[in-house]
């Protein structure tokens, strides 16, 4: 039904038309030479549904039930949200902005789209629902870009959540009106596809896995991680979700996998749940908004949720895999958390009961996961959800992650860190003068172990021959050498290749963490045989750190190589898995090279250490990713992140 006139409209025709000044005119009235005086008499006879915005958002502050901070009047919110209830555009035109500044209320049009886009959720063409105004217009799609009414982006800066303020004017309405429908149609398209306008979730319908583990100093990260959550449960007067430790779950080598561990979830959590969510010790975790944003997908459907990451190019450490455009497959940033809704849980506890896991070896688990789950097609995709973040600049974000350099006290000093290198005679020429140009003088204490003597190095022929395949027999060698003739007061040993580029500096920070009167085995964490009873190891390349107690251990023990070229990292991992000592992660070593990960990956990081100098300067990759002229931004990263409370 067409709306009624307004109050005072002359209703006649063609000779009434005729009598209308031309458009320049009409704005000069509408927006210059109008009286306030008579604006506030035709304000008051109109309709509150039909007055323009300034009036609409005058009257309820006046009556002190709107303070306008931070959101649009409910008045103006209903009219967005319902083109069919009245939105009609004012008679003005566009108004100049002279006449836009007599406008007694200014209003933010960045507020106004933020009102009706967190009531109507948009959709990307992947089907999954479309960021905020920032994210959507970071995505470079200018249909996302917020437009002030005189034509030009909203703000100075770039961001709508802190734009300049756009002043009421007669156009602005008339532009929300016509977003407005756009995004109802959109929303009718999210419906179709399975993303429901909103689904009422309760918290106790979560279930929380952070992925901890089981060192002393993750542990503790994780429990307090826990507390938050339920802090944030108790503020919200809710009942208190399961919370799950991954290393308290089961007490077998690959829960750290996740995959083994979801028939557990479904027998146990599939009855009362709808979610089970992930994250990492140091992801922060804003619980409204992750309410907000699950709700917004239907629990009934099959759903792999996260921040998305792809590859840059084809890469050694995902197996080439979608060489032709590695770009087209997304999976999951564990930093930012990632969720499974209960139905596909049970469908790949089904899957998982039927075939084992057929994947000798885990190296990369966010990458493998996301190819279990897609199953050539079988399966679902990631969808990417905006919500999820691994910064807290954005408003929106539901989670973020800290990018710091643990600092537990003081750094451990350079005295109290042995750094073996493990080189051979054919190296000694361009190898180690890499290591020589870069990191060696962050040393204090460091020996290069080779099967020749060579004395402008100088390098320690240990009388292993050389192995083209693994050094197992060399790292073990090296193992008594430490824990033989070191003085007692050298509480760690690092053991690398002599193309690994590491900072000697940040893993002194890193190690300040760790108690060295405890069995530590350091570094990037893999995985071999895990789904039929193998162990854990930690990859050579990018470094592997040994606390002295962990050493003693394993030396007291039988367990040796079973040849010299046996693969020295994996020897290792099973014999420490076989002595019940767990195997310690951390993501800053890098068995790989820089351009072998997501930049988004790195983004978060503060990097130890990188490995192999395949087609890269690796002097340009240390002074970039590594040098320590970093490190005073790494200090303020880690001080400012221990301070904050989870």
């Amino acid at each position: 039904m067409p709306p009624p006139p307004r109050a005072g409209r002359r209703q006649g025709g063609g000779a009434a038309r005729a009598q209308r000044p031309p458009p320049q005119e009409a704005r000069r009235n509408c927006a210059t030479e109008e009286t306030l005086k008579e604006r506030e008499r035709r304000r008051r006879s109109r309709p509150l549904a039909f007055r323009p915005r300034s009036a609409v958002l005058r009257a309820p502050r006046r009556a002190g039930g709107w303070t306008g901070a931070g959101e649009a009047a409910p008045e103006v919110s209903r009219l967005l949200l319902d083109p069919q209830g009245g939105g009609r555009r004012s008679r003005c035109p566009r108004a100049s902005p002279q006449g836009v500044q007599d406008v007694p209320w200014p209003l933010r049009i960045s507020a106004q789209l933020r009102a009706s886009q967190s009531r109507i959720p948009t959709q990307r063409r992947t089907g999954a629902p479309a960021g905020p105004p920032r994210e959507r217009a970071r995505r470079g799609g200018r249909r996302g870009e917020a437009r002030s009414c005189l034509g030009s982006p909203l703000g100075t800066s770039g961001d709508t959540s802190t734009s300049s303020a756009c002043p009421v004017s007669c156009c602005s309405f008339g532009l929300a009106s016509e977003d407005t429908k756009k995004e109802v149609k959109q929303s009718q398209d999210l419906e179709k596809s399975g993303i429901s306008r909103k689904n009422d979730l309760d918290l106790k319908e979560i279930v929380f896995v952070i992925q901890s583990q089981s060192n002393s100093f993750h542990a503790k990260r994780a429990e307090q991680l826990k507390k938050s959550i339920f802090k944030q449960a108790a503020d919200l007067t809710q009942e208190l979700p399961s919370v799950l430790l991954l290393h308290q779950l089961a007490k077998q080598e690959g829960a750290w996998t996740i995959l083994p561990l979801l028939p557990h979830f479904s027998v146990t959590y599939s009855r009362n749940s709808s979610w089970i969510f992930f994250c990492e010790e140091e992801t922060r975790i804003q619980i409204p908004k992750l309410l907000g944003t699950l709700s917004r997908y239907d629990p009934s459907k099959e759903w792999f949720l996260g921040k998305a990451l792809h590859d840059e190019e084809s890469t050694i450490i995902h197996h080439y895999a979608f060489s032709e455009n590695p770009t087209v497959f997304k999976y999951p940033d564990f930093a930012a958390g990632w969720a499974l809704s209960i139905p596909l849980v049970n469908k790949l506890t089904k899957r998982l009961k039927s075939e084992s896991l057929k994947s000798d070896f885990t190296i990369d688990l966010k990458h493998e996961i996301a190819l279990y789950i897609w199953d050539k097609g079988g399966g679902p995709p990631l969808t990417p959800v905006p919500e999820f973040c691994t910064d807290d600049v954005d408003f929106y974000c539901a989670t973020t992650f800290h990018s710091f350099l643990p600092l537990c006290g003081k750094p451990v000093k350079k005295e109290d860190i042995f750094v073996a290198v493990k080189t051979c005679k054919k190296f000694h020429g361009d190898r180690i003068p890499i290591v020589k140009q870069t990191w060696e003088s962050q040393a204090s204490l460091i020996e290069y172990y080779s099967d020749y003597s060579e004395n402008s190095i100088p390098t320690v022929d240990l009388g292993i021959p050389n192995t083209d395949r693994g050094h197992c027999g060399k790292t073990f060698a090296i193992l008594e050498r430490f824990l033989n003739r070191s003085q007692d007061k050298t509480a760690w040993l690092v053991i690398v290749d002599d193309d690994t580029l590491i900072s000697i500096s940040r893993l002194q920070h890193l190690l300040s963490c760790y108690d060295s009167g405890e069995p530590v085995f350091l570094g990037e964490r893999y995985g071999y045989g895990l789904g039929t009873g193998g162990y854990s190891y930690i990859t050579g390349g990018g470094g592997m750190v040994f606390s002295r107690e962990a050493i003693r251990r394993l030396l007291a023990s039988k367990c040796r190589c079973y040849s010299n070229d046996a693969p020295d990292d994996m020897v290792l991992g099973m014999c420490f898995s076989g002595l019940g000592i767990p195997v310690t992660h951390s993501p800053l070593f890098h068995q790989a090279r820089p351009v072998d990960y997501p930049k988004d990956y790195l983004s978060h990081q503060v990097p130890i250490s990188f490995h192999k100098h395949w087609n890269i300067d690796p002097v340009k990759v240390y002074f970039t990713w590594l040098a320590p002229t970093e490190e005073a931004k790494a200090r303020q990263e880690t001080q400012k992140g221990f301070r904050e409370e989870l």
